[in-house]
């Protein structure tokens, strides 16, 4: 095939921006929407509220207003009524290389009475209630061909099996509850549903995810109010913006703002938006008395050595105790620029979701507040 002058010049324009394109993808915050349930399981379903059909909607519209920004990228573990094997779908996520994993999910029971809102982190909880939720939502694995193979023997209906998971998620279990956290504050502060709170769960979704992961329960299908809440446009709608505003907020602290974004919240999202972020420019370096940027690498209940070794050939790394959880950050700096060229060099050493923590005299502080 013959190309004139000017094909070869439009075929070279078109590879450049293709590259520039996955360039600033690579960069990108990538948030891995997991709607529950779907095809042959139909999740919990009580007076017509389905859950497999309450959750692919909002995870819809939670994708919708997270791909207005420039700096976000979105994938869905399904984006129709299809079943996905549980396994599968933490698999997704890892290959992706997300910076976090939402598993979206409804509750329900055989009374009338329950209501709320509650959201989930991977945890080896003996809670009766936790546990009750875990089998529910880890029941969609008998639904899997050769289900007893594929998951080791695994009985989603044995309180023994749920403890007996092991918790490979633990690294990421601080940043878990933050994310976990900011979506809980925005369905109680905001939307005003009864809050049930931040809990632990042995979830096997969120088992095999290698990232901060949470798993969130909308409301009770059961609850005839409720349920008729979640399956209408305006209740998905507002849980939706709840949702994307707490990812947002999140990724705001942890990775920074984007200043090129293309949304236009409504206004109970921008007006919750407003207490997290701030308007004031971001300056290029600080070097304010006080104010420290450090990386953190992982969190875990396991105390480590601080040497190279441990930590993928890192060196200078301390740790915070907090409790049974120990933090560990890679160097530090008063300067942001140098700051971001730390967090680069924990990517490259495997730690993908590793994020920049500032301090103020010794104490943790937002990224808006340092950078002001």
């Amino acid at each position: 095939m013959n190309f004139s002058k000017g094909n070869c010049f439009i075929l070279l324009l078109l590879y450049f921006s293709s590259f520039s394109l996955l360039a600033q993808s690579k960069n990108n915050f990538k948030v891995v929407l997991d709607p529950g349930h779907g095809g042959k399981d139909f999740g919990t379903n009580h007076n017509g509220n389905v859950e497999k059909d309450i959750v692919l909607q909002v995870a819809l519209k939670v994708g919708e207003i997270l791909e207005k920004h420039s700096d976000i990228d979105v994938l869905y573990t399904r984006k129709t009524d299809v079943f996905v094997a549980v396994k599968e779908r933490s698999v997704i996520a890892n290959e992706s290389k997300g910076n976090v994993f939402i598993s979206i999910h409804c509750n329900g029971v055989a009374s009338n009475d329950a209501s709320g809102t509650e959201t989930f982190v991977m945890g080896l909880s003996k809670n009766k209630s936790n546990l009750e939720v875990a089998k529910k939502e880890n029941a969609a694995i008998i639904l899997e061909d050769d289900y007893k193979t594929k998951y080791a023997g695994f009985d989603p209906s044995s309180p023994e099996s749920l403890i007996g998971l092991t918790l490979m998620q633990e690294d990421y279990i601080g940043q878990s509850i933050d994310l976990a956290g900011k979506v809980q504050n925005g369905f109680t502060n905001v939307l005003k549903r009864k809050n049930r709170g931040v809990k632990q769960g042995p979830f096997w979704v969120l088992h095999g995810a290698f990232m901060p992961s949470i798993l969130i329960e909308l409301g009770f299908v059961s609850n005839k109010e409720e349920g008729a809440y979640l399956s209408s446009a305006k209740g998905q709608k507002e849980l939706a913006e709840s949702i994307a505003q707490g990812i947002i907020s999140y990724k705001n602290n942890y990775y920074g703002t984007s200043k090129s974004s293309a949304s236009t919240p409504s206004k109970s999202v921008a007006k919750e938006e407003e207490k997290v972020t701030n308007s004031t420019p971001v300056s290029n370096s600080v070097t304010k008395s006080g104010v420290v940027f450090k990386i953190q690498i992982s969190a875990s209940t396991r105390v480590l050595e601080l040497k190279p070794k441990n930590f993928n050939g890192l060196k200078d790394v301390s740790m915070e105790d907090e409790g049974k959880l120990k933090k560990y950050f890679y160097s530090e700096t008063q300067d942001y620029e140098i700051a971001k060229q730390l967090l680069g060099e924990a990517k490259d050493k495997g730690y993908n979701s590793s994020f920049i923590v500032p301090f103020k005299d010794g104490k943790k502080i937002s990224l808006q507040e340092a950078l002001k």
